[in-house]
């Protein structure tokens, strides 16, 4: 009687775990019908709906490479000065995004916060506006304020620096080694001794290479705010462009794209002997 017992209570488990597994598929299968269902309206909404299909065409698409192709070598001794522009816009960028990181990150990391979670949430909120504002829009903003030319752009790119570095930094100072820091409190080191001396040389190698991953990334975002009037390699496609110089338009590109190859290049070997 008690092995029958057994066995139908065994019965009974393996019946409702079946059954879990059977709900549990059909709650997956729905999920992914969704999601296909919701990414097929999305292509239909956005790709099929909203594009002029008569307009493309193999032999409008091959006229406009063709344009593209008959690079416009002339003007290519005119970009080397805008190129260095936007290398030091990228650098000075970064360097603003460093030292105002700096005390954002010590108010977004809570073991160090000085006020506790007063100041972590307000470290936390820099961080987030800086990176949830693309840096087009910090360009427009600080366009308005200051005025066209480079000085926005490094302030954009300061700006929008900050969230990175800041939450890298914040994120590597919480996840530290407690032990020398509690072995300094045990011995009375002040808070910032404990900075000094236990924290910081634990996030040094992340703060360093973070920073030079932001002026890589800055190399790139600099190329482009010139297209809000902030000077640089992107002030010189922007009027390309707006002259229709198809030839023009491919050769700031290449010199775009033989920076950013500079760029990666200079970044890797750096934050090789560095880190």
């Amino acid at each position: 009687m008690a092995a029958n017992a057994d066995l139908s209570r065994y019965d009974a488990e393996v019946e409702k775990l079946a059954a879990w597994r059977a709900r549990s598929r059909r709650v997956r299968y729905t999920i992914y019908f969704l999601i296909a269902a919701l990414i097929a309206w999305s292509v239909e909404a956005i790709v099929v709906g909203d594009t002029d299909w008569s307009r493309i065409t193999w032999a409008s698409m091959l006229d406009t490479a063709k344009r593209f192709m008959a690079v416009d070598f002339t003007i290519f001794t005119n970009l080397l000065l805008p190129a260095l522009e936007t290398v030091l816009m990228a650098t000075l960028g970064t360097l603003v995004g460093l030292v105002l990181a700096v005390p954002v990150a010590w108010l977004g990391a809570m073991n160090i916060s000085p006020l506790g979670k007063a100041t972590y949430g307000i470290g936390r909120l820099l961080m987030t506006l800086s990176r949830s504002v693309h840096e087009i829009v910090w360009g427009l903003i600080f366009v308005a304020a200051v005025g066209l030319g480079a000085l926005a752009g490094v302030l954009a790119m300061g700006v929008r620096s900050i969230g990175f570095i800041s939450k890298t930094v914040a994120e590597a100072i919480e996840d530290v080694n407690p032990g020398p820091v509690e072995a300094m409190r045990a011995v009375g080191a002040n808070r910032f001794q404990i900075l000094l001396f236990g924290i910081l040389p634990q996030v040094i190698p992340v703060f360093v290479g973070n920073v030079i991953f932001e002026w890589d990334v800055n190399i790139r975002r600099s190329t482009i705010m010139g297209l809000v009037g902030a000077g640089g390699l992107g002030l010189a496609l922007h009027r390309q462009m707006a002259a229709y110089n198809y030839g023009g338009i491919a050769t700031v590109i290449i010199v775009i794209l033989l920076l950013i190859i500079a760029g990666e290049i200079i970044s890797y070997y750096a934050r090789k002997a560095v880190i």
